[in-house]
């Protein structure tokens, strides 16, 4: 017996564009959740998590696994994802008055009149000049100038502590990686560890800079890992996966 889809590839004109399969979604309380479903080398089982700013199910999987299964999983699991969605804090505002955070600590955005339009460090507060309407994006901007500063720093640290040139450094924006190291040598690390704790942004680079030795995650990785990164690398993991996702509440 021959399926209707092999049927239609089998009278399918030369050239014609095949067509794009259906989002999957989950509907989860009142809303559908998009589901993206990953199969991996590297996997056993499947895993389900949820997106840190909540906009998507993610699903991660072996490639001999069978989607359907995978589907099952996540719908399995409603609950658990409804709990999650609802752990997700409204967007933060950025405006005057209101909070950000800078390497671990909640300051208060002051805006002055006469200030500098460049944001200047306060005990507890960042104060900002310039028109109001643009402080948005130009604490946005100073964060990310912060990121690659800092990161560049954590870099050349941990370059030398492997004995490895220090490769080119970009930031990242992505939704689902806090770092990442191509093969071909550059390193990219998520701008949004700014606003997290010193400890937790170097462990990430620490991490990638040990992929420049072993770019998998085999014991021996982990065991170069633990030689450059100066704590227990299992309480920056600890600290992502309790506080990460409230990283992406401010700035959309």
């Amino acid at each position: 017996m021959i399926s209707l889809p092999r049927m239609l590839a089998r009278v399918r004109k030369p050239g014609a564009v095949a067509p794009t399969p259906a989002p999957r979604v989950l509907c989860v309380g009142d809303r559908e959740l998009p589901v993206v479903v990953r199969r991996l080398r590297t996997a056993r089982r499947i895993t389900l998590r949820l997106a840190p700013d909540g906009s998507e199910a993610r699903i991660s999987m072996p490639e001999w696994g069978r989607t359907a299964d995978a589907l099952r999983f996540a719908e399995q699991r409603r609950d658990w994802l409804a709990a999650q969605l609802a752990r997700i804090p409204a967007p933060v505002r950025i405006e005057p008055g209101s909070t950000l955070r800078y390497r671990g600590e909640a300051l208060r955005i002051e805006w002055r009149e006469g200030a500098a339009r460049r944001p200047a460090l306060q005990p507890g507060e960042i104060v900002i000049g310039g028109p109001q309407d643009g402080i948005e994006s130009r604490l946005r901007r100073w964060l990310e100038g912060e990121a690659m500063r800092l990161a560049g720093e954590d870099l050349a640290h941990y370059c030398a502590r492997a004995g490895q040139p220090v490769p080119k450094l970009a930031l990242s924006r992505a939704l689902r990686r806090w770092g990442s190291c191509s093969s071909r040598g550059v390193i990219r690390i998520n701008w949004r560890l700014i606003m997290g704790p010193d400890f937790v942004r170097r462990s990430v680079v620490a991490h990638e800079v040990a992929h420049m030795t072993h770019f998998d995650h085999s014991p021996a990785f982990h065991a170069h890992l633990a030689e450059l990164y100066e704590a227990p690398i299992e309480r920056a993991n600890r600290w992502l996966k309790a506080e990460g996702r409230g990283l992406y509440h401010a700035f959309g």
